[in-house]
């Protein structure tokens, strides 16, 4: 038997294999579950990608700044589940003007973007999910880069990340409920097409290097994706509003 047997899982920020959220979405398939895929503006992409799953899954447009894909999102799910049983949120973008060393300079209008699409987008999915979810609860949970800290260059996406680890406190407390776990990974750093946008992202690897005591390989996508199928599995029951280190330790380490 696998974690997740019977389980149906939606999986959203799927663009590449190389995505932390097609790591995720195979070693769910592997561990029993059913899953559905979300794709946004590359959708031709996304579904070659889904073909490479060991079972190829289904995809769905879903634009989280778009209340119309919103209000529709479980109607087009339930034309290929009957339900969910967990939703995994990997999703995240800033504006160029966000990233890179001008925090100073970046406007509203391109901050507010960064956080609805890497904030806000938690609780907007959360709520179109919920009709989808039975009176058993289920699981929603999200990817974060550690926002206790400033990192270089992260800028206003990091401020983003705190606003999404905060609404995700706030989310476990409106929907535990009715038995929905919220809870976020702070990953380490993997080298993915989202991760190669932000500049100097190999800062953030050389900061690991000798510094997280378990080690960590940036092109190693399966410790998160492990850790994701546990937290949507049935074997956290009690656990709602955590962010959950997966970093190799770097986390607890002092320089």
């Amino acid at each position: 038997m696998g974690l997740l047997d019977g389980k149906r899982l939606l999986i959203t920020g799927v663009i590449t294999d190389a995505s932390l959220a097609f790591g995720v979405a195979r070693m769910a398939q592997q561990e029993g579950a059913q899953v559905v895929l979300t794709g946004f503006g590359r959708m031709s992409l996304v579904e070659r990608v889904a073909r490479k799953l060991p079972q190829p899954a289904p995809v769905i447009e879903l634009d989280v700044t778009d209340q119309e894909h919103l209000d529709s999102l479980a109607e087009r799910v339930r034309e290929h589940v009957d339900g969910l049983d967990a939703v995994f949120h990997s999703i995240g973008f800033a504006p160029p003007s966000c990233l890179g060393g001008g925090f100073l300079d970046a406007p509203w209008d391109d901050v507010a973007t960064a956080v609805q699409v890497s904030a806000y987008s938690l609780k907007s999915l959360a709520v179109a999910a919920l009709p989808l979810f039975g009176e058993a609860g289920g699981s929603v949970l999200g990817l974060t880069f550690d926002a206790r800290i400033a990192w270089p260059a992260y800028d206003w996406m990091g401020v983003a990340k705190a606003g999404l680890e905060s609404t995700s406190r706030y989310l476990a407390r409106e929907l535990g409920p009715r038995k929905i776990r919220v809870n976020l990974i702070a990953a380490g750093p993997i080298r993915t097409m989202a991760a190669k946008s932000i500049p100097g992202f190999n800062t953030f690897e050389d900061a690991w290097n000798g510094r997280a005591p378990l080690g960590w390989d940036n092109a190693d996508s399966e410790p998160v994706a492990r850790s994701a199928v546990a937290l949507m599995s049935d074997w956290f029951p009690a656990t709602t509003g955590e962010m959950v280190h997966v970093d190799g330790g770097f986390h607890a380490m002092g320089v």
